[in-house]
């Protein structure tokens, strides 16, 4: 048994020293390895894109579901006496493919309604619609529970959304699988239909959605603001200076008559944002060379 073990630690040296030449023994820590990885993106072993996703292999058995989830204040749910004609406009408008089914009380979550269910209501002989008959069952989670569990546990069950509860049992806030992909793979833009090349999605009449690494050019040009971009260039770098800190997922500032409210974002940076023009009525038309005004797909 101890030369198998000896055999296999032979190996990784091997395998480490070919990858890595002049590394003497293997990596102590996560730190030396992290370090062997960016001595080999320098060597162009591999690119940036690629060594994120490593450190994002890495650090998702550090992160708790309490890190990337949406809290419940954001979260968009249906009422489970609800009517097919108070359904439909808030599934169209947030796209979503999946809604928590809530009781009376908001933090108790009581099933999953899928968007998709929904069709076989559709047409002139339609069954009559009963909320409680397609309302699936809820997976809950604890706030505490490690995203490579979780993850696991998405795999093996198939599932897609967990709602998240905290120590009294009520609902905290969801998160699905897609959040704690995002953590290794960066942004998986799905419900936000932005056209190819742009970074400015208008939801509404004074509500956008924004790609973070949109620039302050870019984002005055279109709203007809002169936002400052001497210290930062992207509408998600003015962002986190204004909240002080990198943000989580539901944190919002208010800049210049903007409200500025994070969607996405993970442990290493902001990725989108949902933008409400709170001042100064309707936005002018954008310039020529900014993306024009559109409206979410479904």
């Amino acid at each position: 048994m101890s030369d198998d073990r000896s055999s296999g630690g032979s190996l990784t040296a091997r395998w480490l020293e070919r990858l890595f030449p002049g590394v003497v023994g293997e990596p102590r820590d996560r730190k030396d390895l992290v370090a062997l990885l960016k001595q080999a993106k320098d060597r162009a072993l591999f690119d940036t894109e690629a060594l994120a996703m490593l450190e994002g292999v890495l650090q998702v058995s550090d992160l708790q579901v309490r890190d990337i989830m949406i809290p419940r204040a954001q979260m968009v749910v249906v009422g489970r006496d609800n009517e097919l004609g108070q359904v439909l406009p808030l599934v169209t408008e947030s796209a979503h493919s999946r809604f928590p089914v809530i009781d009376d009380d908001p933090a108790e979550v009581v099933g999953i309604l899928l968007a998709k269910d929904l069709l076989q209501y559709c047409g002139n002989n339609a069954p009559r619609f009963k909320m409680r008959d397609i309302v699936r069952s809820a997976v809950f989670v604890p706030e505490s529970k490690r995203l490579n569990v979780l993850l696991r546990e998405f795999r093996a069950s198939r599932n897609h959304m967990a709602i998240v509860i905290d120590e009294y049992g009520n609902a905290a806030g969801l998160v699905t699988i897609e959040d704690v992909l995002e953590q290794i793979v960066g942004e998986i833009e799905d419900e936000y239909d932005f056209d190819e090349g742009a970074f400015i999605l208008r939801r509404g009449p004074n509500s956008y959605t924004i790609k973070a690494h949109t620039t302050i050019e870019e984002f005055n040009d279109y709203f007809g603001v002169e936002f400052d971009d001497s210290d930062y260039d992207t509408i998600g770098g003015l962002t986190v200076n204004a909240l002080g800190h990198l943000p989580a997922r539901g944190e919002s500032v208010v800049v210049d008559g903007f409200r500025i409210s994070v969607v996405r974002a993970d442990s290493r940076k902001v990725r989108l944002l949902d933008v409400e023009r709170i001042e100064g009525g309707e936005v002018p038309a954008p310039a020529a060379k900014a993306p024009p005004p559109d409206t979410p797909g479904s």
